[in-house]
């Protein structure tokens, strides 16, 4: 059962998660940033918020998804959301622009303008993610 912190109202797996605490809107991370930016963090957001377990919280720079880890996290930013996930390989095919080891797995970061840019593949690394942590 999550904790809600009563301070920022974020949902934490647990009463002792560290969290950055202060109420910080997704209007406030998607201020300035072209419609397309939130569309797209839409259909994202729709597609993983339901898978079990899974909290959404927000951050002054980012929105983390957290199952037993931060598995996922959406960074926007001027014209691109910037997705950073998991895997157990490093990935080295684009979309991936970035795969670096910590901790043993590999963090790895696409970044994507456009709704047109989403394909099963990204969902897949997703949620191997979501697994793997």
């Amino acid at each position: 059962m999550p904790y809600t912190c009563p301070k920022c109202d974020r949902e934490l797996t647990s009463e002792s998660q560290r969290h950055y605490c202060a109420r910080i809107s997704l209007d406030d991370l998607f201020k300035g940033k072209p419609d397309e930016l939130l569309l797209l963090f839409d259909k994202l957001l729709a597609e993983v918020a339901d898978w079990p377990d899974v909290l959404v919280g927000t951050t002054p720079n980012c929105i983390t998804f957290v199952h037993r880890q931060t598995f996922f996290v959406i960074r926007p930013m001027q014209k691109v959301l910037d997705l950073k996930f998991y895997s157990a390989t490093q990935l080295t095919e684009p979309p991936v622009i970035k795969s670096t080891a910590t901790a043993g797995r590999f963090e790895n970061h696409i970044r994507l303008s456009h709704t047109g840019e989403l394909r099963p593949q990204l969902f897949a690394g997703i949620r191997d993610s979501y697994e793997l942590l």
